[in-house]
């Protein structure tokens, strides 16, 4: 289903730059070891926290597949990943509604990621990821829209997220999700969206997060595409398999894929359409059926490890 436009890799420490990637191939790889202006913080008790006393960074691994009828254009997702202080990761996902104007949806996504990487050491931007989705914002000319996730990682171990639409993240620690962005939306399918548009959501609108990390702990961002085909208990089973994220973030993306092309499959997707009401047409019904299936999509999945630095 497309979405509405709405109207009203692992880059080691040692290296400096930043990664942005583009979905461009069949099955786009880089397998790197590298409710509205509201403010959340993540409160755990002193002994369930007990954070570092060193200063610690991401490890990161990315993984990327296309949507199948995306392929040729490498589809509409873009992220950014840098280690500057203790590591950058960043998601945006074009709304893909923009296509029924002729316009192509992973141009805006893909600009934004650019000037997105131009400001993470901005001294205006301060490590702040709403200052940065703003800066980047306001520097992206292409017409379109996107749904973006922000989050930086201080030395001292504290992950800052910012946050406007679907594009969501987890963090784990010891076996369990200990933290979870929100989707905002407008409407079912229908996310907040940063635009080129007078109409669209800003930077105001994102959620924004704090949360205290420990060693060992792991982050999994994504576009709506992971977390609209797999539920939170598969994504903390799997990544506790591997010791590489980026064997993580490949296998996470393989089964969100597998899912997504499943029709039987009763993924995060269809439950949530269901309750919110929207069923199978009404000869479908009478026969039993109900929505059901996973939903095909451009899925981007982005695996962090606090290490030690």
């Amino acid at each position: 289903m497309a979405i509405p436009v709405f109207r009203a890799a692992a880059i080691s420490q040692s290296q400096s730059q930043s990664l942005i990637h583009f979905l461009s191939s069949t099955r786009s790889r880089v397998d790197e070891t590298i409710k509205r202006r509201k403010k959340m913080v993540l409160s755990c008790a002193p002994s369930e926290l007990n954070p570092t006393q060193s200063e610690v960074s991401f490890s990161v691994g990315t993984y990327l597949i296309p949507h199948p009828k995306k392929v040729d254009r490498g589809g509409e997702d873009a992220f950014l990943v840098s280690n500057y202080n203790g590591g950058v990761i960043a998601v945006a996902d074009g709304v893909s509604g923009w296509a029924e104007e002729d316009v192509d949806p992973s141009v805006f996504p893909r600009e934004f990621m650019a000037k997105a990487s131009s400001f993470v050491g901005d001294e205006e931007v301060n490590y702040d990821p709403q200052i940065l989705i703003r800066k980047a914002h306001a520097a992206t000319s292409s017409i379109g829209s996107a749904t973006v996730i922000v989050a930086m990682l201080e030395k001292n171990g504290t992950l800052k997220i910012a946050n406007v639409g679907d594009c969501g993240l987890r963090v784990i620690r010891e076996g369990r999700v200990i933290f979870s962005t929100s989707p905002q939306e407008h409407y079912f399918d229908c996310p907040f969206q940063l635009s080129s548009q007078m109409a669209g959501q800003t930077y105001l609108d994102a959620m924004v997060s704090n949360v205290e990390l420990m060693e060992g702990d792991t982050i999994v961002m994504g576009s709506d595409g992971l977390f609209d085909n797999v539920f939170d208990h598969e994504i903390v089973s799997l990544v506790a398999r591997y010791r590489d994220v980026a064997e993580a973030a490949k296998a996470l993306a393989n089964l969100a894929s597998n899912h997504a092309k499943d029709s039987n499959f009763d993924s995060p997707y269809s439950l949530e359409a269901r309750a919110r009401g929207i069923e199978v047409p009404f000869w479908k019904k009478i026969l039993g059926m109900k929505l059901i299936g996973g939903k095909l999509d451009d899925i981007t999945v982005i695996v962090g490890q606090v290490v030690s630095s």
